[in-house]
């Protein structure tokens, strides 16, 4: 099997971090946001995983493709657009990158989507279905058929409540699905799922587990908490458990930490940190390279790749340093600042 990941966006809503690292790249729960992705498709059989990307993507982004080829023994290619063509004009920009002569259907995910990935059970749901198209729902604007689950109409942002169910972004489609669309910029959303509907061959399978889009900081955050919260659920180990930690909590085996820390609950510190004595870190993300020094306080925020808090400082209430921040001594940063320069 194949799939396409649609990771074009320039993550905008996500700065100052995607000023320095394209957004497929920045991490969530210690990895590559795009990383969790590739390795469900590859546990669900994709033996190679197509990424579509803008004329802009840097240079970083062939490093990881190269990386990760080999970690994870699946085929990574690039389908790149030259001037923007929508999420169904992506498809057939890819078309003969996704199809083949076995005619078998192929996934669709949206970049910013992090859930539990049931894409085993998605296969099995479009086979029984018999469907054309199947997407992944979740607790909306898609209004299904409660006995067959199939999708009666699909309204994408609606002005008025239509339906109980969002589209979670993941879909698995038959190569027939190409047939509908043209090589200019088109929505699959707005334009061709409405038309599959109608001839009553989309189906809706509604997803387990949770699910979110964390392609703005808030959303990021809450994300990671949803996130932890599974991980204590399906593989424990990877949870942090001391004297100091409260919650779930993922703490990198390089990380440093004075005395008399409290870390969590919610908390994913990367590798290479140093965190002074007697730090509060809880519901926050801690990027690799970031020194907290004694007694700073950090909540529901973010801190980038080598930033620094300094003593007694207090970052909070969806708070974003970009890479290399330095927050001086006592200082206090809230109510959602981004902070991308260097603070003195």
């Amino acid at each position: 099997m194949k799939a396409l990941i649609l990771v074009g966006g320039f993550g905008t809503r996500l700065r100052p971090l995607t000023l320095s690292m394209p957004k497929p790249l920045v991490e969530f729960g210690n990895k590559p946001m795009i990383l969790h992705q590739i390795e469900a498709l590859k546990d669900a059989g994709v033996t190679e995983a197509v990424l579509a990307i803008n004329h802009q993507q840097p240079e970083v982004m062939l490093n990881f493709v190269k990386e990760y080829e080999k970690k994870l023994e699946i085929k990574i290619t690039f389908s790149q657009e030259t001037e923007p063509l929508g999420t169904a004009g992506l498809l057939a920009l890819a078309r003969d990158m996704l199809v083949d002569e076995s005619g078998k259907p192929f996934f669709v995910l949206n970049s910013d989507v992090i859930c539990e990935y049931p894409l085993l059970e998605m296969i099995e749901f479009h086979k029984t279905h018999g469907a054309e198209a199947s997407i992944m729902v979740t607790k909306g604007v898609v209004v299904t058929e409660e006995a067959t689950e199939r999708v009666e109409s699909f309204v994408e942002k609606p002005l008025h409540f239509v339906g109980n169910k969002i589209n979670a972004g993941i879909y698995l489609l038959n190569p027939s699905v190409l047939d509908r669309i043209e090589l200019r910029r088109t929505s699959i959303e707005k334009e061709i799922f409405p038309k599959i509907a109608s001839e009553k061959m989309l189906y809706a399978m509604v997803l387990p587990g949770f699910w979110m889009d964390i392609g703005q900081p808030k959303d990021y955050i809450r994300g990671q908490r949803l996130y932890l919260d599974s991980l204590r659920k399906k593989s424990s180990q990877e949870l942090v458990i001391r004297d100091h930690i409260i919650g779930n909590v993922v703490v990198d085996e390089s990380v440093v930490m004075g005395e008399g820390c409290l870390i969590g609950p919610d908390v994913v510190i990367g590798p290479g940190c140093v965190i002074g004595s007697g730090v509060r870190l809880f519901n926050c993300t801690v990027m690799r390279g970031v020194t907290v020094k004694e007694h700073a306080c950090v909540s529901d925020s973010i801190l980038g790749w080598d930033s620094t808090v300094g003593k007694w400082a207090r970052v909070f209430n969806v708070t974003v340093l970009g890479k290399g921040v330095h927050v001086a001594d006592a200082e206090v940063y809230n109510s959602g600042d981004v902070i991308q320069e260097m603070v003195i």
